[in-house]
């Protein structure tokens, strides 16, 4: 009826079948435990051995440096030197004026045109009234029709007479008012870059931008006008 082989194979399976699938649910239960047990082993127990003053090589958090505080200049952004940042003006005191400039200053206030030098991102510009200026850069946080006004410079004069600082002249003896016109742009311009052993040739444009300026006012300020503001006239010392 049926063969011993068919019935072998009913009622008796093969040894290797029975233990593989034991072998296999041991050796998962085992791994399952080792990692749970190593887990919560370096989770909640601390290490007993003390911790070692050397950082080891295959640790990657990098070691915290010291931070020391230094004093340093107050800038207005971090790109601009030092020799270039803006002056801040000194009026804790009344101008103090000489005899002898005083007795000058009638003589070029009253000689115009006056022509300055003034003095914009430690560039001198030479300057009159009625001149445009471009300057060589765009201007930030300027619109057309604003009046500016330049105080930092270093020559004020007319035709027989020049009035010099050093390095600056007090932006109280004189006035510099410029008024924005617009924005200048350049032709566009296309340059070629390429390399050796190379097949592209890449083109870089570029158009610049500048703002336009126009003088509307330079004068150097009377002695009534000083006297006004409280100038305090100086005392020469006798030789």
């Amino acid at each position: 009826m049926f063969s011993r082989s068919v019935l072998a194979k009913a009622f008796a399976p093969p040894l290797e079948q029975v233990a593989r699938p034991s072998l296999t649910a041991t050796s998962t239960t085992f791994r399952a435990c080792l990692h749970q047990s190593t887990t919560t082993t370096s989770a909640t127990n601390p290490p007993t051995e003390p911790l070692s003053a050397t950082v080891r090589a295959q640790s990657s958090i990098p070691a915290v440096q010291p931070t020391f505080q230094t004093s340093t200049t107050p800038v207005t952004r971090a790109d601009v030197p030092a020799d270039k940042q803006p002056i801040a003006p000194a009026f804790t005191t009344p101008l103090k004026v000489s005899q002898s400039l005083l007795s000058t200053l009638p003589q070029l206030t009253s000689q115009k045109p006056h022509y300055i030098t003034a003095h914009l991102h430690d560039r001198p510009y030479l300057l009159t009234e009625g001149d445009d200026l471009r300057l060589p850069f765009l201007m930030p946080n300027v619109a057309p029709g604003d009046v500016l006004r330049f105080n930092r410079a270093s020559l004020l004069g007319s035709r027989d007479f020049t009035l010099k600082g050093s390095p600056y002249l007090d932006e109280r003896l004189f006035e510099c008012r410029v008024r924005v016109l617009g924005v200048d742009s350049e032709p566009l311009r296309v340059k070629e870059k390429t390399k050796r052993r190379r097949r592209h040739v890449q083109q870089i444009t570029s158009k610049h931008r500048y703002t336009l300026l126009r003088v509307m006012e330079v004068k150097a300020k009377s002695v009534e006008e000083l006297q006004r503001e409280g100038a305090i006239v100086e005392e020469e010392a006798k030789a």
